[in-house]
């Protein structure tokens, strides 16, 4: 190829072989371009965030973040990362949702889980917890809001919901909580996927508890109408997924697509976010997986994100 880009730019190549030589070089750009988007879907990593949210003084928390796994059962060294993130021995974990693409992962998601399971926890589920994966025409996320009319075979997810709190982890299904953790009082709130339009915050909505050190809210999909809800009410850090950071990012750009309401700048990572006259922090999880039917991902690699609670200054 490099003496192939040698003749042309001499100019010594005839305009007919020029016609073929052209379209090989775009299939070996696109090649190596499917084939690092392919290693980099592998490519695991942790992202650490402190944020300012707690009383002056306060004792920091640790609290780890998970969203879309899209687990199944071939993918062992995704399953060996997982395992691993127990080490880092959060005070507190986070799942926003997604974990698996395919009835027989359920066990495999609780196995890997197991560890974490161990320490505190919440959840929420999303499309791909109730909802098997399905073929869809990519171009379709490039409308907005996506598109959340096909879901493909339900999942077992009533064993995985089951599991999840038996082992001590809090449903937060549209619904409220309050967990004690190291003397420190923290308040959550959380809704089903808005994605699939099961979201019913009425039924959690009012001002958050002041006096709990931290409020924190939760959903899979981060859309607008429960993110400015959970703002105005007080919740001071929301936590979500779904986007998978745009999952294709274009290096100077970004996300080409949010696969939601939300402006695709705030599709990754943490930011904040206004409704009326609050503000809260926003934490979107890049997640660690993605479909099995676009297994790809550039510029943006699978994640877990490590977020320290910080004594506001």
């Amino acid at each position: 190829m490099a003496a192939t880009i040698a003749i042309i730019a001499s100019g010594s190549m005839g305009p007919m072989r020029l016609r073929y030589v052209v379209p090989l070089a775009a299939f070996a750009a696109g090649a190596a371009g499917l084939g690092y988007a392919t290693w980099e879907a592998r490519a695991f990593r942790l992202r650490c965030v402190a944020v300012p949210v707690l009383p002056p003084r306060a004792r920091p928390l640790r609290l780890l973040h998970i969203s879309d796994l899209h687990l199944i059962s071939p993918q062992r060294r995704k399953q060996r990362w997982l395992r691993s993130l127990a080490e880092l021995h959060p005070d507190l974990v986070i799942n926003t949702g997604d974990n698996v693409d395919h009835p027989d992962a359920v066990d495999v998601v609780l196995d890997v889980l197991a560890p974490l399971l161990e320490r505190p926890g919440a959840f929420v589920f999303g499309n791909h917890d109730y909802y098997g994966p399905v073929w869809k025409n990519p171009l379709r996320y490039l409308l907005p809001g996506g598109s959340p009319d096909v879901v493909g075979k339900p999942l077992p997810w009533q064993k995985l919901r089951d599991s999840f709190t038996a082992a001590g982890w809090v449903d937060l299904t549209n619904a409220q909580a309050r967990l004690t953790i190291a003397r420190q009082e923290i308040q959550l709130v959380g809704v089903d996927d808005p994605y699939l339009n099961r979201d019913r915050y009425d039924e959690v909505a009012g001002p958050a508890d002041s006096t709990a050190e931290v409020r924190l809210g939760m959903m899979h999909a981060p859309y607008t109408r429960v993110l400015d809800r959970m703002t105005r009410d007080g919740y001071q850090l929301i936590l979500a997924g779904h986007t998978h950071g745009g999952q294709l990012r274009l290096p100077g750009y970004g996300a080409v697509v949010a696969n939601c309401d939300l402006d695709r700048h705030r599709v990754k990572g943490l930011s904040r976010y206004s409704s009326g006259n609050r503000q809260a922090w926003l934490h979107v999880s890049s997640g660690i997986g993605a479909s099995p039917y676009v297994p790809l991902r550039f510029a943006c690699p699978p994640e877990a994100t490590l977020l320290t609670l910080m004594p506001r200054k």
